[in-house]
């Protein structure tokens, strides 16, 4: 439609009826000259007023198509909060999915094959919810448990073939822990070395506690099996992937830990929570508020991971055992750095018990199905705040137990000189496990001893997940015989 030109037409058709209007009226005396002096005088003022009313008809048409387009554009164009959006706070990031499965020997590829599928769908359901998946693993039965009856040279086979089934499908696989109280602990220690050894995406346990106390000649064993993978892998690497545990209940979605007593087709799920502990504990003006903010937090992330879990479980049919709230740490968030938000002061110094207290704490107040640890990890080499403390010397293995005897995890990724022996290793273990004995909480230690190495060098690792860090002196002399 094009008004301009249909209201010119108007305007032009209205001028010439006014002309020939005027014409008719006009008088005809005489005076020709005065009569067509008058006409003309008229028709000027007619063609003003057609145009005063042209303009007013074509400004009032514009007002009008203004007010369409705008009453259009409400509609058909997005508001400026549509077209940007606030940015959403970013969810917390889920560092492992775990699937437990009963293994049977001679049907372990198609319960492989399932486990498998069903992480990869549980990792595609909570990445459409944009949470950040790292890793999906699989945890098994004790190994022993799926080996009876197999010779060494059949069972390293078939771990060589569960381990490349699970570096073909990016996994990690935990076996469990070898059972240490009968006559064959010693062949069982043996074999978990040799499958730690030939393996890549393995890790394997020790249990040293039972019900009456301290297992101490699986304590001893595990400092063997530390000892023999410090001198026997690539860097002292092996050590990475094994734990001696002390009271960690089945369900723990966290490596080397993890492992299964019940019949399997189940799951859980950890976080690594350490940046969201340090955001909302940063410049809080006491530790009531730090307190508060952490629970508000925990419940909040851990709530929005439930929700999707239970979806899981749901379509899928696979139980969801629960949460594995410990707030695990990463090389870009550190909870050295939350724990230092809280006490104002380095790691290490006076404060520090507290302040992991008070993140304890928050943990204990969270409502939801929860498994594993759910405590405070201290990984002092996969942390680059507690990994800096710890080469400055201001937290040694003492600090870090009296910790765990409050509200830690254990002791996870300390190095030890290389010249180590096993009685100093199971010394350190026996005080992990004595302490989880007397206060009946999941501890464990992760030690690594550093073949070649001695105190005050550096350790070599080439583990991505790793950091590099100074070794400090064992406490106190080796007794002499």
């Amino acid at each position: 439609m094009n008004l301009p030109y249909k209201l010119n037409a108007r305007l032009s058709e209205s001028i010439l009826s006014g002309r020939l209007l005027l014409a008719r009226r006009s008088p005809t005396g005489e005076d020709g000259t005065r009569s067509a002096s008058s006409t003309s005088s008229k028709i000027r003022h007619s063609e003003r007023s057609l145009r005063s009313e042209g303009s007013l008809f074509l400004l009032g048409a514009f007002r009008k198509t203004l007010v369409a387009l705008a009453f259009f554009l409400s509609f058909c164009l997005p508001s400026r909060a549509q077209q940007a959006p606030p940015p959403a706070v970013p969810k917390t990031k889920i560092r492992a999915i775990t699937a437990f499965v009963r293994l049977d020997r001679n049907s372990y590829q198609i319960q492989m094959d399932e486990a498998i599928k069903f992480l990869k769908i549980a990792k595609t359901t909570f990445e459409s919810r944009n949470f950040t998946v790292q890793s999906l693993r699989i945890a098994t039965q004790p190994f022993p448990e799926y080996t009876q009856g197999m010779s060494h040279d059949d069972a390293m086979q078939f771990f060589k073939n569960l381990d490349s089934v699970a570096q073909n499908e990016n996994m990690v696989l935990s076996i469990g822990p070898a059972c240490l109280s009968g006559k064959d602990g010693d062949a069982q220690a043996d074999l978990l070395v040799d499958i730690l050894k030939n393996t890549k995406s393995i890790d394997a346990s020790v249990y040293v506690t039972r019900d009456a106390g301290v297992n101490w000649l699986a304590v001893r064993a595990a400092a063997g099996v530390m000892k023999k993978l410090s001198d026997g892998t690539l860097h002292s690497e092996g050590n990475f992937r094994f734990a001696a545990l002390a009271n960690v209940p089945q369900g723990s979605p966290f490596f080397p830990a993890a492992y299964l007593t019940g019949m399997g087709h189940q799951f859980a799920v950890g976080l690594e929570s350490a940046g969201d502990v340090a955001a909302a504990v940063k410049n809080a003006p006491d530790l009531a508020t730090a307190q508060r903010r952490l629970i508000d937090m925990f419940f909040q992330r851990a709530s929005d991971v439930e929700q999707v879990a239970l979806r899981v479980d749901r379509e899928r049919s696979w139980i969801y055992l629960g949460l594995d709230l410990s707030p695990a740490p990463g090389k870009d968030a550190s909870i050295g750095t939350a724990i230092e938000n809280i006490s104002k002061q380095p790691f290490g110094a006076s404060g520090t018990l507290t302040a992991v207290g008070v993140i304890t704490s928050a943990l204990k107040e969270i409502g939801l199905r929860r498994t594993g640890y759910s405590g405070l990890m201290l990984p002092i080499l996969e942390d680059p705040v507690l990994a800096d403390r710890w080469n400055a010397g201001l937290v040694s293995i003492d600090a870090l137990l009296s910790y765990s005897a409050v509200c830690g995890t254990g002791l996870d990724t300390v190095p030890l000189p290389g010249d180590a022996t096993v009685d100093q290793i199971a010394r350190i273990i026996g005080d992990v496990a004595t302490l989880s004995i007397k206060w009946n909480k999941p501890l464990s230690a992760r030690l690594l001893p550093i073949a070649g190495r001695l105190a005050g060098q550096q350790t070599d690792f080439t583990d991505p997940h790793l950091l590099n860090g100074v070794i400090q002196p064992l406490s106190g002399p080796e007794p002499r015989p």
